[in-house]
Parts: structure tokens; C-alpha cells; sequence
């Protein structure tokens, strides 16, 4: 994944989107929520990538942000809010990630509250 200094909507910095196994943490089953800023290329205007977040990993999308080109002609970038359970959000990153999808993550989740 490439580091960018990127900013999320409310102007704080994200950081690189790092997978890890917080179900021992967190228990499997905990409602959560996290916010992610995504790059998708161009290449994939034609796939549903958003959508197979709802529907083959059961997580509730928020698109909070996007940025598109005039026509599909760029890469499309998305600030979004995934809702789920753990393992849900963890597949789904892990979904974008086996896309090789650049994403970050919030780094401010103290202010959030999350």
C-alpha cells in the first residue's frame, strides 16, 4: 500500500490501513464501525465493489465523501464508514486489500469515539 498524508473529512490525518485479528480483543460479535478513505481505479468502474460490501460481507456502507471523474474516467475515491461486527469489517478490508485497493484509516478514533 502506498503512505500518502492524506486527511479524512473532518481535516485529521489517515494513515495506511494495517489487517489485523482484533477478534480476540474485541469478541467476535461486537457492533463496530470504522472509517476508511479508498482509491478505486479506474479499471474497476464496471464492478460493483461497494455494493459486494453489503452483500457478501454484511457490513452497512456509509459513503461519506467521493470524488469522481467527469464520465468514469478516473479513479473514483471514497471516504467511507463500514458497520458490522468485527470479523464483517475485517473481511471486507481484506476484500479491498486482495483488490489491491490503496486505503487509509482514521488515525483520530479517540475524538470519535470508537
Amino acid at each position: 500500500m502506498t503512505t500518502h498524508s492524506s486527511k479524512n473529512w473532518q481535516g485529521h490525518p489517515l494513515e495506511p490501513i494495517e489487517l489485523t485479528n482484533d477478534t480476540d480483543i474485541l469478541g467476535p460479535n461486537r457492533p463496530t464501525r470504522t472509517r476508511v478513505r479508498v482509491r478505486i481505479p479506474k479499471h474497476y468502474n464496471d464492478e460493483p465493489v461497494i455494493s459486494r460490501l453489503v452483500s457478501h460481507y454484511g457490513v452497512t456502507v456509509n459513503i461519506a465523501a467521493a470524488l469522481l471523474g467527469a464520465n468514469a474516467r478516473e479513479d473514483g475515491w471514497f471516504d467511507l464508514e463500514l458497520r458490522g461486527t468485527t470479523p464483517q469489517i475485517q473481511s471486507a478490508l481484506m476484500y479491498m486489500n486482495e483488490m489491491d485497493l490503496e486505503m487509509w484509516g482514521d488515525s483520530n478514533t479517540e475524538e470519535d469515539g470508537w
